[in-house]
């Protein structure tokens, strides 16, 4: 059962929900961001996409050295053409990372000084080098120097040989690049005794860090952090240091990531403290530490840092029922009173909770206000998560002390959930449609040849994440089923989502029983492994009301499963995308004096103003889009820009997953753009592999699992190896051309947590225009498709569109497709 808003009535008698207090009239300080970061977030020029990183307007990345060997991929120089112009902040080089074993080689600092000039000569020669921060050392309470040895003569002994290494490599970088700035000492842990001598050290030798770096990868650092911050600013105190910039550059363990509820209490944290943070890197590059799928695909977790990247104005103090405590309900608010918003990130927790807002402004927000409520899910690490649905759209009165309260019921602890106050104004927004939904757990179910697992918890803090931390995993004999027992509310279609691991290296398949009827294939695309939790949608299962049993039964390979959601189909997807949430650039202003419709008022465009969307898709396809607005706006997608009439419906391309939709007009006030639909291929140009004129090496091979049984491989690797289609467009315009590929390149460097992915890449050329080369992520195996949008021009008529990659081998290839961005 999804979180509820009541329109009024007392709270649930069944036990007291927990309360959580904004207090509106408490800053502290502008929203900053700085929890957003990611090591080693990005692995190429393109993996993740522009369109998932520019929403999150993060902060900073860490990255290795250019040319590094501690992976194959995520180079600092590399990737920061696609952050900086997605409008990240900072690249964090983790200089040791040249280095290829872990932990790294210990080759003395003889070694490693040429190393140093080699980045630094780099780096201080790229034109945006002040957006760089030079780490030299990683962990040296760990590696190299061992400065967490409980010896007090032995950690002295250690400590000296580190504290010369530091001043010789701080000096090195300053000689180099006298601009420099140098983070450090970059502990694995927190440690008093360490970084007390280092701050008296670093200051007696005027090499004192510009940005302070240490890692909180602790199960119990939700607890233990606030400490850790407290006693370090006394310690700069002490030493007569002003107080530095804090990056906390390494952060949350495996079963944080992806999980909303779980990271919502990171955040808060970090951004109460005012601190930079980046997530810790435990698997893949190149997917923002577990918060993107595929390339461009958001799962809940990005959600939650789209809403963070949302917060504006000043945050505000909130008191958790239980501050510094793991794994309970904790928040972040924030109150901007030019825009006349106050926003309310929280999460972590089951049950009921009482969310009181004080000291709410009635010069700000007047008598009444709009609550709008709305949940990010967990949808695992490789599953789609659609825009967070609203829950509840409330009018509220002010109370006379000045005091909202938002009742929520229902909470679940691996969600969270954002609640927004705007002005009441006049009318009623519309009601929020809330589908029927239930959940079940694998591990409740009944089953045959299978087997309980339990995975992320505190005490194995490193495990992944599963619901209810546990799933049904062994699913590999013969017999080998899970019989679910579900029961519905009425008579119709349902969807069913299955959250599973796929650790078949291939797609894996399971039978779909429902009350004995014939079997239905479900095919799972791979994971990373069976504990990387994807979301497999099946549209559209007709039940009856009243109690049915679904069985999942073993295919042709071995699948684990964690829980299954079946939700009431309502019709094609949908939802309303909230202008006054957009981002904004120029001075639009807000409109509050109707609450109709979305409920958060109209957002007045003038000439010069701009307001963006995000837009998910399921799938790349057509979906109708309805600006809601008083006059005509223009959108711009996919480079095309297109005039849109108030409420006339337009049929737009979008790519699967995230889309950037930019708002223009001379005048007009904008309500909400509204976007339904399944992803229609009507009207679109597909062409099969073996339709291209291949050359140089480039061959069909045969496979069940491309669309029309086989695809283009060998393609690459040579100036003369290319595929040609030839491309008839009924008209001259801006088309997305879709690539359906597959390739599984890997290097294994040793390390034992993290799969060493890597991206290929193909030049693909229209006609006589200039080539675009553009970059494939890995697919997780050479037998799993993929797709890259990539927008193209197309003339009247036929149309050489050529896949191709001189240098390496470019991507297998099933087939294109082309839409034209305005259908």
């Amino acid at each position: 059962m999804a979180a509820t808003l009541p329109a009024a009535g007392p709270a649930a008698a069944a036990a007291d929900p927990q309360r959580l207090t904004v207090d509106l009239d408490a800053s502290e300080g502008p929203v900053m961001l700085g929890a957003n970061g990611s090591l080693y977030g990005l692995s190429d020029d393109g993996v993740p996409s522009d369109a998932v990183m520019e929403p999150l307007k993060i902060t900073s990345i860490s990255q290795k050295p250019e040319g590094g060997a501690q992976h194959p991929n995520g180079d600092a120089l590399t990737v920061s053409k696609s952050f900086f112009r997605s409008g990240g902040g900072e690249i964090n080089v983790m200089m040791q990372d040249i280095y290829a074993k872990w932990p790294y080689e210990d080759l003395g600092i003889d070694d490693y000084l040429p190393k140093v000039d080699k980045i630094v000569k780099e780096v201080s020669a790229d034109p945006n080098s002040d957006r760089f921060v030079y780490i030299p050392f990683n962990e040296p309470d760990q590696i190299w120097y061992e400065l967490d040895v409980q010896d007090q003569a032995q950690y002295e002994k250690n400590r000296d040989r580190f504290f010369k290494d530091w001043k010789t490599v701080y000096q090195r970088i300053r000689a180099i690049d006298p601009d420099a700035r140098i983070a450090g000492p970059n502990e694995a842990a927190y440690h008093t005794r360490l970084l007390k001598d280092f701050l008296a050290f670093t200051k007696r030798e005027n090499v004192v860090p510009q940005v302070m770096t240490w890692h909180e990868l602790g199960s119990g650092s939700l607890r233990d952090f606030q400490a850790h911050y407290d006693d370090y600013r006394k310690l700069e105190r002490e030493a007569g240091i002003a107080p530095l910039k804090i990056n906390i550059d390494e952060y949350a363990n495996r079963r944080d990531l992806s999980v909303p509820g779980q990271l919502v209490q990171w955040v808060s944290m970090f951004e109460r403290n005012k601190v930079y943070a980046n997530m810790a890197y435990w698997d893949a590059a190149g997917n923002l530490s577990g918060h993107v799928v595929r390339s461009n695909i958001p799962n809940g977790g990005w959600w939650l840092f789209r809403w963070y990247a949302g917060l504006t104005g000043n945050t505000v103090k909130v008191t958790a029922p239980q501050p510094n405590t793991i794994d309970t309900l904790q928040g972040l608010a924030s109150l901007d009173t030019s825009r006349r918003q106050a926003q309310v990130l929280l999460g972590g927790s089951d049950g009921d909770s009482d969310v009181v807002v004080k000291n709410v402004p009635r010069s700000v927000f007047g008598r009444t206000v709009t609550a709008t409520v709305a949940e990010a899910a967990w949808s695992g690490y490789e599953g789609q998560h659609a825009a967070p649905r609203v829950l509840a759209r409330t009018k509220v009165k002010v109370a006379d002390d000045g005091s909202v309260t938002v009742p929520l019921r229902g909470l679940h602890k691996m969600s969270a959930y954002r609640i927004v106050l705007t002005p009441g104004g006049s009318g009623t927004p519309a009601a929020a449609s809330v589908p029927w939904s239930a959940s079940y757990e694998a591990e409740d179910a009944a089953l045959t040849d299978g087997k309980v697992y339990t995975q992320g918890t505190v005490q194995n803090a490193n495990g992944y994440a599963a619901s209810g931390t546990k799933d049904v995993g062994s699913l590999n004999q013969a017999g080998s089923k899970v019989a679910f027992t579900v029961n519905v509310p009425k008579d119709g279609s349902y969807d069913l989502a299955i959250l599973y691991g796929n650790q078949s290296g291939g797609p894996a398949t399971q039978k779909l029983i429902v009350d004995g009827a014939d079997p239905v294939t479900v095919t799972y695309p791979s994971t990373e492994n069976w504990t990387y939790r994807a979301k497999k949608d099946v549209v559209g299962v007709r039940l009856k009301a009243g109690t049915h049993q679904l069985v999942l039964s073993k295919g042709d390979a071995e699948v684990t499963l964690d829980r299954i959601d079946l939700t009431a189909r309502t019709g094609a997807a949908s939802a309303s995308y909230e202008a006054t949430l957009a981002d904004i650039s120029g001075e639009p202003s807000y409109d509050y004096s109707s609450s109709a419709g979305v409920g958060t008022g109209a957002l007045v465009l003038r000439s010069g103003d701009k307001a963006v969307f995000d837009v998910y898709a399921p799938r790349d396809g057509y979906y109708t889009v309805t600006p809601r607005t008083s006059a005509a706006v223009k959108l711009a997608l996919h480079g095309e820009t297109v005039t849109a009439a108030p409420g006339r419906p337009l049929r737009l391309y979008l790519v699967a997953g995230n889309n950037r939709v930019a708002t223009t007009s001379g005048h007009a006030a904008v309500r909400s753009l509204d976007v339904s639909g399944d992803g229609s291929t009507s009207g679109t140009l597909s062409y099969e592999g073996a339709s291209a004129a291949l050359a140089g090496g480039a061959s069909l091979v045969d496979s069940p699992h491309a669309s029309a049984g086989s695809y283009i491989g060998r393609l690459g690797n040579s100036p003369s190896s290319t595929a040609e289609f030839t491309v008839n467009a009924p008209r001259s315009g801006r088309y997305v051309l879709v690539v359906h590929y597959a390739h599984n390149d890997r290097r294994d460097n040793g390390h034992a947590y993290n799969t060493d992915i890597m991206s290929r890449t193909a030049d693909i050329t229209v006609g006589s225009a200039a080539p675009q080369k553009v970059t494939f992520k890995n697919t997780w195996s050479q037998d799993d498709y993929w797709t890259v949008g990539v927008p193209v021009d197309l003339a009247k008529g036929a149309n050489k569109v050529t896949l191709s990659n001189a240098t390496a081998w470019a991507p297998d290839i099933d087939r294109i497709e082309l839409g034209r961005v305005v259908g």
